[in-house]
């Protein structure tokens, strides 16, 4: 064989091992340092799959050596060196290279010995995981984030597995109820958990692997901050605090906006969005770089069960006192809606509304938005009081009053507003061009320039003089800078009944764009790993936070707040590291509302009109692309969704383009989950493999006298109800989409044998085993052989609710439960024989 080189960063083993034996040394791979390092004790064989294999005479002769100054011994459990130190595979006097020549045993020699042992990675040669040293060794112990020494109690397996006897899973399992009921989290770190039937999978890993103290465990999994703090160096607070300054210069003017044009109550509500929401994020959250704060889509819900709220009475336009209250109790219900929901598990709600619902409502908003803000924009709301009706009208009536209305513009409040836009997107479009190659332009602060700017215009200029509408004194609508009021008194009760579905909206519509942001921005941990570690994502725990953080903001009556995604890359791409850009963010808030609040006075209305409808434009700029994606792909349903949400929206109401769209959504979600997607499979000529045959069924080979039917899911109450009917179709026409008007066109002779390949039903309910056993029943009934093939293991929940339910019985035994379908075939084939030949047998009567 000829010699290779090791490559200059290859790993090189020590001359731990010497043979004397006459081949050249030519023909052998030398790996052995000149000067040994003695860093490992045994001789390691390299196992790069790229060098080649030696040669079989090769082989015989490295095997027929019969002196060596230190022998490799191959026994049944694999290769040790011979060594009188039973503890370590080669001794201190070893690892001195001998005088004369020192050959190292070619690494395809070796690799092919230890391949051909019995247990071969039980030996206790390097490479082993017993071993105390080499490349695959256990590491020294690291702290976890519990205070525990978790690596020497790693386990040395890669399967964590089950607690036998204890918390069971699946139907008929063997559950506790305190385990069930409660779940975990609160059997074990509330209430210490038990032992023997009642103890949990995983206090029994915990117990295993040497987590001392599984409370705190759970404790800093559910309040992320006392993670995140421990982890905190003086090195992330410059990138944070720049972060949250540069937040702030955006999304404060931003806030005042939302709460006085979109939500119709006192501007200072929406700063308090920004105080305590984000604080209460920080401490629950678990996506450290995410920021949350007032929505536009939100702000617009408030504002219509606020405007519904004086339509019908209940308050005035100009009682912001309740106005706000009416406010804060959508918000808390918005929070109490969310909180119960990450309390029971559903963190799987964020995949209910489909991608054409989110896309027909979002650019709809967008689009009521535009309508909502020309008015003031235009200088047209003291016009469109006189008109009257118009601004509880549908966007149709507002841009028809804005077409018959534009003579009465006011060109002051016009250029100022149309200034600001303009100023604005060309601002936002210059930053997202020159980012790329001059990152440091995020920093820069537009629109918070032109809010100034427009300010001290105004007041230099007198423009308010001139009919230039400005914010004026921003303060609480009690005195207090911070009044608190309980959002679910009983007086609050009339609107809180009216108010319960557009809260739900605000909840998962929050919930969805915040699940977007946290799956876009991950767990903070870095590129490069330097940020925060061990602070893995859970919808359930920012369910939790974001309910929390709204219930907080209810009793301050403050705007719905949760995670934006613009908002949350403004921060990552600043500097924001750690949730702690956030609570310096509610601390610029704070200092806004106590300190700050007189400068607003001259800021002019049509500019926070502008920054409005700059939002307004980015919600409705991604309809095109993914209309455009629509009809390339011919996805004329979801098409068909986005323009009735859209329509209904403009021309009627906002409620009712909710209404239709979750209706639409709710009931794809229950069509798709409740059908059958059985198939029937067909053999590819010359091989063993199977495919489905609907698709191509004349490139398939056919099996007599068998209908083989894969099922590749699981098998739920949901999906059974039909499965009765789509099995009849296989049965009669061969596939699932024949209409049942047809008459039979499959011959009846090759419904002889059924086999069901169910290797996707990993889980199996009560109705469906009930379903699937009337079934099974049925077909023995009419002398229809029943196999079953890749079924889950005899231990599985699968397998013993097959058995409980009388399935494995009604087959035949667990004979006809095999791992293949070509063993199914072959079965099949072999019991068709049987009752051939006995029948022969038996002769005529």
């Amino acid at each position: 064989m000829s010699s290779r080189p090791p490559s200059d960063g290859a790993p090189r083993a020590p001359q731990a091992v010497q043979h004397s034996r006459t081949s050249s040394r030519s023909t052998s791979i030398r790996h052995a340092p000149i000067n040994p390092s003695h860093l490992r004790e045994s001789h390691q064989p390299p196992s790069s799959p790229e060098d080649t294999m030696s040669s079989p005479s090769h082989h015989g002769e490295m095997l027929s050596q019969s002196e060596h100054s230190h022998q490799l011994s191959i026994d049944e459990d694999g290769i040790h060196p011979t060594t009188h130190d039973s503890a370590s595979a080669a001794s201190n006097q070893s690892n001195t290279p001998p005088e004369g020549d020192i050959e190292q045993l070619t690494e395809a020699t070796a690799r092919h010995h230890l391949l051909h042992q019995k247990d071969w990675d039980k030996a206790s040669g390097c490479g082993s995981g017993t071993c105390n040293h080499g490349t695959f060794s256990p590491r020294p112990g690291t702290h976890g984030s519990d205070g525990s020494i978790s690596g020497p109690q790693e386990s040395a397996s890669g399967f964590g597995g089950r607690y036998d006897g204890g918390v069971g899973d699946g139907v008929g399992g063997n559950s506790d109820n305190t385990h069930g009921m409660l779940g975990d989290t609160f059997a074990d770190g509330v209430l210490g958990g038990g032992d023997g039937p009642k103890m949990s999978t995983t206090r029994m890993l915990a117990q295993k692997h040497g987590v001392k103290n599984s409370r705190l465990m759970y404790l800093i999994y559910y309040i992320p901050f006392f993670n995140w703090i421990k982890q905190y160096k003086w090195s992330y607070l410059k990138g944070d605090v720049i972060a949250a300054f540069t937040m702030a210069s955006f999304y404060i003017p931003m806030s005042l906006s939302y709460a006085s044009n979109l939500g119709h109550i006192p501007p200072i509500n929406g700063l308090y969005s920004f105080v305590f929401n984000p604080f209460m994020y920080a401490i629950l959250g678990s996506c450290p770089q995410m920021v949350v704060g007032p929505e536009a889509a939100g702000s617009l819900l408030v504002g219509t069960v606020v405007r519904s709220s004086i339509d019908q009475g209940r308050s005035g336009e100009e009682d912001a006192i309740l106005n706000a209250q009416v406010a804060g109790a959508v918000t808390g219900m918005a929070g109490a809606v969310i909180f119960v929901a990450g309390l029971t598990r559903l963190g799987f709600l964020d995949s209910v509304l489909s991608r054409p619902f989110l896309r027909g409502f979002i650019s709809a908003i967008g689009f009521v938005i535009l309508a909502d803000q020309l008015i003031p924009e235009m200088g047209l709301n003291h016009r469109a009081k006189e008109v009257g009706g118009i601004s509880h009208g549908s966007s149709v009536d507002k841009i028809v009053f804005l077409v018959t209305n534009v003579k009465h513009a006011h060109g002051i409040t016009c250029a100022m507003a149309f200034g600001s836009f303009a100023i604005i997107m060309v601002c936002r479009e210059l930053k997202r061009r020159l980012q790329p190659r001059f990152p440091s332009v995020a920093y820069v602060p537009d629109r918070f320039t032109v809010v100034v700017l427009s300010a001290v215009i105004t007041w230099k200029c007198g423009l308010d003089k001139k009919g230039l509408e400005i914010l004026g004194d921003v303060r609480s609508t009690t005195g207090a800078p911070f009044p608190v009021h309980w959002p679910y008194s009983f007086s609050h009760l009339k609107h809180i009944q009216e108010a319960m579905s557009t809260s739900f909206l605000i909840a998962l519509l929050g919930f969805f764009e915040s699940s977007v942001a946290a799956k876009s921005l991950g767990g903070g941990e870095g590129k490069k790993g330097d940020g925060l570690q061990g602070m893995s994502l859970s919808p359930n725990r920012e369910l939790v936070a974001l309910g929390v953080a709204n219930i907080v903001g209810g009793f301050f009556m403050a705007l719905p707040a949760f995670g934006g995604y613009g908002r949350s890359k403004v921060n990552a791409s600043t500097g924001g590291t750690t949730p702690m850009s956030s609570i310096v963010l509610s601390l610029i808030t704070v200092i806004c509302v106590l300190f700050l609040l007189p400068y607003f006075y001259y800021l002019p209305k049509a500019v926070l009109s502008a920054m409005i409808s700059v939002v307004a434009y980015s919600l409705i700029e991604e309809a095109p692309h993914d209309i455009a994606f629509f009809i390339h792909i011919r996805g004329w349903s979801e098409l068909f969704l986005i323009f009735v949400i859209f329509a209904a929206t403009i021309f009627y109401s906002l409620p009712l383009g909710i209404a239709i769209g979750v209706g639409l959504s709710l009931l794809s979600v229950v069509r798709h989950s409740t059908r059958p997607r059985i198939q029937i499979l067909g053999r590819i000529p010359g091989t063993n493999d199977f495919e489905n045959a609907e698709d191509s069924p004349d490139r398939l080979e056919f099996i007599e006298g068998c209908l083989i039917v894969k099922i590749p899911e699981p098998l739920t109450f949901a999906n059974t109800g039909d499965l009765k009917n789509r099995l009849k179709r296989l049965e009669l026409y061969g596939t699932t989409a024949a209409h049942p008007a047809l008459p039979r066109v499959r011959n009846p002779d090759h419904n002889q044998n059924i086999i069901f390949d169910v290797h996707g039903v990993t889980s199996l309910d009560g109705s469906g085993s009930q379903v699937l056993s009337e079934i099974v029943e049925s077909y023995i009934s009419r002398g229809v052989r029943v196999f079953f093939c890749r079924v889950p293991s005899e231990r599985s929940p699968v397998f013993k609710l097959f058995e409980r339910s009388g399935i494995v019985k009604s087959c035949g035994g667990p004979r006809h439960f095999v791992q293949s379908v070509n063993e199914a075939l072959r079965m099949s084939e072999l019991e068709t024989l049987t009752e051939q030949y006995r029948d022969s047998e038996e002769g005529p009567d």
